[in-house]
């Protein structure tokens, strides 16, 4: 039975003004596979499966389900036909109970047509037990629960119509260990019962746990299809990248800043408090220095990196800047000071989806000189173009919407918004999260050169391997303080596993 193609996708091809999408791109799902879907940011994955789900009409190919070729022209045509997608961000009603999500626009209904509550609920009860969700109460709102329960829910829906082909795009990357385990269990099961998963992730850990077969697509073109067996994980980074990738572990600042004493202190807290976030935190960082906030979910990195930027004010201790006491009233008072911040949901606080690359990019260098000083046309396309060569943005041009791009060139992009303001100190939160291995590798190249020339860096990122790649001092965070700072010979896995599981002692 796993052997059977359940679906086929020959010779997909798809073009956007500037950049060819997809080229002569095949796909193959056989019945009872969970198959990764594997490339960088831009490698034409979210097209293939918008492809597929009938969100882009394709300009030629072919798709074929069971045997009979198909042709989606929406999703709801493409859930009809038995294909159905649950997104990172799930697409659910939240102000409407369980229930009613699971059977929306398909309710159960009684003799007179109207709809049957007792019937919908138990039917509901029974579907979620098989997510493993059977303590649910599945008539309060959906917005009630927490993402990794919405997310099942969303399967579960899925489920309910009888899907044939489960798309799961980017699920894991708002959930804990434990929920990623039960997502798993699900996803094994449906694999039981012949269903065929595609399963989109950046994180090659999961691929390799669940995983039966790997695809992987590179600039819009097909790479390969691979036997998860016979693709080890280095192989797989250098088919996704095109090219060996060694730097990443060679990657890493030898620039012991710590122990020049002329270089001069450009940020210092002292006893930082944030009622109910942060302890008294207290810390020195050098101009040129990569700082490093780590710890686990709801250890206060986030929260530290706020209180000092200023986006939440800090309720006790004092907090200078090059030598000056820095009371900053609005984030805007810590941009004119010579400060940068690119918060950790880039969707939620960054990107302005309905403006252009160049737009996106200006408004924080506009916002520090003043509303009331345009910055001329001509300048800011000298800028724009300047940060979309340097940090090797994918675009056809500068007046391209931002929300056309991938999420790692968007990631750029913002980048670029803070480099244009030309600070002294940039605070990147979670800079590389949801993207791809190729472009991690240049973010933390760029960290790593910005310091050389003189920038003091703030990163924050929940994958300790990077963090020790590219900073030069620790902090690490556990329930709101440090409990350790760590730095040169002191600066491995062990000793960061080790400040974050039983403090400095």
């Amino acid at each position: 039975m796993a052997n059977e193609a359940l679906l086929s996708m020959k010779k997909i091809n798809m073009t956007f003004p500037g950049v060819k999408a997809l080229q002569n791109v095949d796909f193959t799902l056989r019945s009872g596979e969970i198959h990764a879907l594997m490339g960088e940011n831009g490698a034409g994955k979210s097209t293939l499966i918008k492809v597929l789900t009938g969100v882009h009409t394709r300009e030629s190919g072919e798709i074929y389900l069971d045997g009979k070729m198909i042709n989606n022209r929406s999703p709801e045509e493409a859930q009809m036909n038995g294909i159905s997608t649950v997104f990172q961000e799930v697409n659910l009603c939240t102000n409407i109970s369980v229930a009613e999500n699971i059977f929306a626009g398909h309710e159960p209904r009684n003799k007179l047509f109207m709809i049957d509550w007792k019937q919908m609920n138990q039917k509901a009860k029974e579907i979620l037990s098989w997510v493993g969700l059977e303590d649910i109460d599945v008539t309060r709102s959906l917005g009630e629960y927490s993402v990794a329960i919405q997310q099942m829910v969303a399967i579960a829906r899925a489920v309910n119509f009888n899907c044939k082909v489960l798309i799961l795009d980017e699920p894991t990357s708002s959930l804990d260990d434990k929920e990623v385990d039960k997502l798993f269990a699900v996803m094994r099961q449906l694999k039981a019962d012949g269903k065929g998963i595609i399963f989109v992730t950046h994180f090659l850990e999961q691929v390799y746990a669940v995983c039966d077969r790997i695809t992987v697509l590179r600039n819009g073109e097909l790479e390969g299809e691979f036997a998860i067996a016979d693709l080890p994980r280095l192989k797989l980074v250098q088919t996704m990248l095109g090219h060996e990738v060694a730097e990443l572990d060679s990657l890493h600042s030898n620039n012991a800043i710590e122990e020049k004493k002329d270089v001069p202190i450009i940020l210092k807290a002292v006893a930082l408090t944030h009622t109910g976030t942060i302890k008294p935190f207290s810390v020195e960082i050098k101009k040129g220095e990569v700082v490093g906030l780590t710890g686990l979910l709801g250890s206060g990195r986030s929260e530290m990196a706020r209180a000092i930027y200023g986006a939440d004010r800090p309720d006790g201790g004092q907090l200078t800047f090059n030598g000056k006491d820095l009371k900053a009233k609005s984030p805007l008072d810590s941009i004119k000071s010579g400060m940068a911040f690119l918060p950790e949901d880039r969707k939620a606080e960054s990107i302005i989806a309905d403006l252009s690359i160049r737009e996106n990019m200006m408004i924080a260098l506009q916002a520090k000189t003043g509303v009331f000083k345009l910055l001329p046309m001509s300048k800011q396309l000298e800028l724009t173009n300047k940060y979309i060569k340097a940090l090797s943005i994918k675009t056809p041009s500068p007046e391209t919407l931002i929300k056309q791009l991938s999420g790692g060139n968007q990631q750029k992009v913002i980048i670029g918004r803070w480099l244009v303001t030309n600070p002294e100190f940039l605070i990147l939160d979670e800079p590389t999260r949801g993207i791809d291995v190729g472009t991690k590798t240049e973010i933390q190249k760029l960290v790593i050169k910005l310091a050389e020339e003189g920038m003091t860096v703030m990163f924050i990122s929940s994958e300790i391997d990077e963090m020790l790649r590219t900073v030069n001092k620790l902090c690490v965070m556990r329930d709101g303080a440090k409990v350790g700072e760590l730095m040169n010979d002191n600066l491995t896995q062990d000793d960061v596993m080790k400040a974050i599981a039983g403090g400095d002692k």
